[in-house]
This record gives structure tokens, sequence and C-alpha cells, in this order.
């Protein structure tokens, strides 16, 4: 009997933990439309659409109003907002002004931008939990008032500030690094040296702002009562701070680099365009500029549906950890 209920209760908890990750997914597929709707009715108002953006020169009134009708334009924007989200879940992006499938668009460029996302992610998640923790088992010291003062000074720069003196003092003033991305058969960069400075310059900023999560984490450890026993019993400073303060901090942490996601995926847009990086940044950038609300809506779709994953990760750890539902 005690077995049974033992393997009853394992089922309870993974059937609620199951029904808690389906409404973690649920509010962030819901934020996700919101976002999507948002994104129509703002392309809706900037002036001009798709057709005349699209148009070439010398074309008649009436082949404006052909293409009109042809990208759908000439039909209320929450029906075409409607059909565009009734589509999405078979994996159909809808077509773009220029008459190409969205999804074939995004395939090459996207795993770019991701490749490039993901490794300023790690980078940033390992610096700063580095330096966060450097700093911790030496506070108030010099180290301690370096790493602090270093990390917000980073974190107040914007990524195009850190790309140019990326490329004046790793390319045009050493050639170390080549300044531009070149490309692949395969759509991919030629060469992983071609990523160093693009990663860097997404990593850099948020390597501050996280810093700055795990040094007041691991500080609000400080006095919780295990830590302190572990300090009164002599055990090494650091030890204390990796064995002790760390994992009650992870949820902070966990919670403080999820949100740096966005931030990321944000940021390699205005850093693709710098370095000529074949990811979504120049798509994005000849979308608006097209008024092209199916390849925009592709584009938010495809990064909301990282950075929700992300998220999701975030709460699950944060709930591991604090034994509540995410």
């Amino acid at each position: 009997m005690t077995a049974e209920k033992g393997a009853l209760t394992v089922r309870g908890r993974a059937a609620a933990a199951a029904v808690a990750v389906a409404g973690a997914l649920a509010r962030r597929a819901l934020m996700l439309a919101v976002l999507l709707a948002l994104v129509f009715g703002a392309v809706e108002l900037l002036p001009g659409d798709a057709a005349t953006a699209t148009a070439e020169r010398g074309e008649s009134a009436a082949d404006l109003q052909a293409r009109r009708h042809l990208l759908g334009l000439d039909r209320p924007v929450w029906e075409r907002f409607w059909d565009w989200m009734t589509a999405l879940p078979t994996g159909d992006l809808g077509t773009s002004a220029h008459g190409q499938p969205v999804t074939g668009m995004l395939a090459d460029p996207f795993p770019n931008t991701l490749l490039l996302g993901l490794s300023a992610f790690v980078l940033t998640v390992a610096a700063s939990l580095a330096l966060g923790c450097w700093a911790a088992a030496r506070p108030g010291r010099l180290t301690d008032r370096i790493i602090g003062h270093t990390a917000t000074s980073a974190f107040a720069l914007p990524e195009f500030v850190v790309a140019v003196a990326l490329l004046l003092l790793l390319s045009l003033w050493t050639g170390w690094l080549p300044a531009v991305t070149v490309t692949g058969a395969d759509g991919a960069p030629a060469s992983w040296t071609m990523l160093i400075m693009p990663v860097l310059a997404l990593a850099i900023p948020q390597t501050g702002w996280n810093t700055r999560i795990v040094r007041g984490a691991l500080a609000d450890q400080d006095a919780a009562p295990h830590v302190e026993a572990a300090r009164l019993d002599g055990l090494p400073t650091r030890r204390v701070v990796l064995r002790h303060a760390l994992p009650g901090a992870v949820p902070a942490i966990a919670a403080g680099v999820a949100t740096s996601t966005g931030m990321l995926l944000g940021g390699a847009v205005v850093v693709e365009a710098l370095f000529n990086y074949p990811g979504i940044g120049n798509l994005l950038a000849g979308a608006v500029a097209d008024r092209d609300t199916s390849l925009i809506a592709g584009v938010v779709t495809c990064a909301g549906a990282a950075i929700s994953m992300v998220l999701l990760g975030s709460d699950l750890i944060r709930a591991r950890v604090l034994g509540r539902r995410p």
C-alpha cells in the first residue's frame, strides 16, 4: 500500500507540474498574440502601405489597386490579423509583400540570429557568474568596487556604441578580426572569427547588468542562517560563496538572465546591421520600410517564441528551487 501511495503521489505531482507548465505556456501564447495584434495595428498606422512601398516606378493607380487586392490590403486589418493567426498553428507565417513565403524567408537568417544570440547568452551567463562570485568573495574590497563600477558602466553602453568601439579596436586599428561578415554557401558566417565582435557587442552590456544581479543576489544570501553558519565554521570565503550562497541566489539570477534574452535579440537587430551579419536584422529593417506586416509578424513570432522558452525555463528553475508552481 505504501508503494502504491508513493506511486500515486509521484503521478499526482507529475500531473500537477504538467498542468502548471501548460498554464504557463498558455499565458506566454496569449501575451504573444496580444503583441502580434499590436504589430498589425502599428504597421496599419504607418503612412503608406505595402503596395505603395513595393511599387515599381511608373505603376498606375489601377496597378496599385490590383496589388492592394492581391495583398489583401483592401480588407479590414482585424480580418487580416484573424486569418494570419488561424494559419499560424500550421506553421504558415503568410506571404511577404514581394510574394514570397515568410517561412522560407526566415529559414536561413533566423538560425543565424539564434546562433548569435545563444553565443552571447552563454558568454553573458558565464562572465556574469564569474565576475559576480569574484566580487562577492571580496566584499567591500577594491576588487568588489572595481567590478561593480565597471559592470554599471558596461550596462550603460548601448550595443551600437560597443560595436563601433570593437570595430575600431579589433579591426581598423589592429586588423585582428574582419570588420564585416562574409557568408558561405550555406548562408552562415564563413568563419567563426566573424562571430567574435558581434557576440561581444551583445554580451558586454548584458554582462554588466547580470553581474550586478549576481552580486546583489549573493549579498542578499549573506544573511541566510546556513551562510552565516558556514562562515562561522571558518570555511574559506570562496567555498561559502559557491557552495552555500550561490544555490540560494539561483532564482534571482535565473530571472535576471531570462530578461536579458529579449535585450539580446533586440540588440541583435542593430549589431547585425553594423557587422553585415546574415540575420533577421536587415530583413526586419527592410520589412518595416516595405510596410510588410506578415514578415514583421513572422520575425516577432520567432523571436517571441525563443524568448518565451527562455522565460519558461527560468520559471521552472525558480519553481524547482523555491518549491512553487511556474
